[in-house]
């Protein structure tokens, strides 16, 4: 079988639709930052700014489990391009608002919409890739199209800002979401899955959380995942900081250290699948975040160095951050049943971003407080603790298939294979399952 994802055409489309949606985000939050400053001006930019930023985090983490359930019936293409339509409607009033209020609804319902979309499409992707390596590959090209958008959008924004006003960047993140959706309508959508699950709201829309709470690899994987946005929220936050009272030049070199980060995190996405063939993702994902913190507090020791090694230095953390985070999606696709992986993305996205809404603060203001270095040196203490804890509840010994027995199950029942009550099969948290069984060495 060719492992090369690109070769499937369903992912073609949809990884199409994808850069095209990301592409849209990317030159939202130019435009958002923009707008920020045109309503709010020198005195209140940053307050209007830091206002969306908030709203952006409050509906991604509570929203994004009561999305995902309230969307479990619509069938997949249709939920996913009914919400990309959505947002691209909501983008163009955006053209001509003059309140923060009025910026602050259209962009919160936008990010409400977001928060339903891309647990959605992060479910739908092993369906169409069920082969691991072709999946494993899947991930990688995921993550170098945000590698991508995060450098190429404020390079798009520059060129298209010299031809038109900045609230037109508005229109064009509305075309990149229709180009989405247009992809996403020529996407054949695999099967969904034949098992609806029932019961109250609320109960389905926490499944994700409740499965996550006891899984503990994945309870491990989200210790990771706040461990990295410790040290990475440094990176993300002060970087243009850094540029500016160190190199004396944010506006130049703010742009070529970004650079020097996503060079460095696509070629540390190319190497990840290569890496898992040898390695479990408990061990690469903690090298990644521990190599990040690492990097961090050896950088915060050094003198200063020049553009060369600077260069190298955020190539490494960009490196650190793919190899921590591209292997996420196959931990949380091993971990549960293909009827409960849209639950378990969308509790995926919310507890992740509930980490950056630490951590975003703490790295401004410990860098504010005490100083650029000071502050990478604490974050990276965090983020190795924190990873010291995840290690400890994700066990090393942790396989996907397990023997564990049904002693309540009649010897008839469906789940059983001839009878027997004790068996073994890939081990997921489901109504059948509701606890952790053991691993046996």
């Amino acid at each position: 079988m060719n492992q090369n994802p690109i070769a499937n055409r369903t992912f073609r489309t949809l990884f199409a639709a994808q850069i095209c949606s990301i592409l849209g985000v990317g030159l939202l939050t130019v435009a958002l930052s923009l707008a920020a400053w045109r309503i709010g001006g020198a005195e209140a930019g940053g307050k209007v700014l830091g206002l969306l930023l908030a709203l952006k985090m409050v509906a991604y983490v509570g929203l994004a489990p009561f999305a995902e359930t309230l969307l479990a019936r619509v069938p997949r293409k249709t939920a996913m391009a009914g919400l990309d339509f959505g947002r691209m409607l909501l983008l163009l009033p955006m053209v001509f608002v003059t309140a923060t209020w009025q910026i602050a609804a259209l962009a919160f319902f936008f990010f409400v919409l977001a928060s339903g979309f891309t647990p959605l499409f992060q479910s739908v992707i092993p369906d169409v890739l069920p082969d691991e390596a072709q999946y494993t590959r899947a991930l990688a090209w995921s993550r170098i199209a945000y590698t991508a958008e995060s450098v190429l959008s404020p390079v798009i924004a520059a060129v298209v800002l010299k031809m038109v006003a900045p609230q037109a960047l508005f229109v064009c993140a509305a075309l990149s979401f229709a180009c989405s959706v247009l992809f996403l309508m020529l996407t054949r959508f695999p099967e969904k899955g034949t098992i609806s699950r029932k019961g109250p709201f609320i109960r389905r829309a926490l499944r994700g959380m409740v499965i996550y709470a006891k899984t503990p690899r994945l309870r491990g994987l989200i210790l990771l995942s706040l461990g990295l946005s410790f040290s990475m929220a440094w990176v993300l936050v002060n970087t243009v900081v850094y540029a500016g009272e160190r190199l004396g030049d944010a506006d130049g070199f703010y742009p070529v250290l970004m650079a020097g980060y996503g060079f460095g995190a696509a070629l540390g996405a190319v190497l990840v699948p290569r890496l898992l063939r040898h390695v479990t993702e408990r061990r690469a994902i903690a090298a990644g975040v521990l190599g990040f913190a690492g990097l961090g507090a050896v950088f915060a020791l050094l003198p200063a160095l020049p553009m060369a090694g600077l260069l190298l230095v955020w190539g490494g953390f960009g490196l650190a951050s793919s190899l921590a985070l591209t292997p996420g999606g196959l931990v949380i696709t091993r971990s549960a049943a293909r009827e409960d992986r849209a639950a378990v993305f969308a509790a995926q996205f919310s507890l992740s971003h509930a980490g950056w809404l630490i951590a975003y603060p703490l790295a401004g203001s410990l860098a504010a407080q005490a100083g650029l270095e000071y502050a990478l040196l604490v974050l990276a203490g965090l983020s190795v603790l924190t990873s010291v804890i995840a290690l400890c509840i994700w066990p090393a010994h942790d396989p996907i298939s397990r023997a564990h027995a049904h002693p309540d199950l009649p010897a008839d029942h469906p789940h059983l294979s001839g009878g027997s009550k004790r068996h073994e099969h890939a081990y997921h948290i489901d109504d059948l399952h509701p606890s952790w069984a053991k691993a046996h060495v």
